[in-house]
């Protein structure tokens, strides 16, 4: 009994799915590249920040061990 429930719910289920999915609202490929570069170079500078930082407490830590 409560299989055919289940059943009936399904194709409603994906239907919603579908009509939702018409609705987004897609980027052109320009946009998408300029998003693509724009992840690129924040990713690559925030790299750098760390790198900068952990040499930066790196160097800290091994000062204040030479110290001791």
């Amino acid at each position: 009994m409560g299989d055919s429930a289940e059943k009936q719910k399904g194709p409603g289920f994906f239907s919603g799915v579908k009509s939702e999915f018409k609705k987004i609202a897609w980027p052109d490929r320009r946009e998408t590249l300029k998003q693509s570069i724009a992840v690129v170079a924040i990713s690559v500078v925030v790299g750098v920040l760390i790198a900068v930082i952990d040499y930066v407490v790196k160097y800290g830590v091994d000062f204040l061990i030479s110290i001791g």
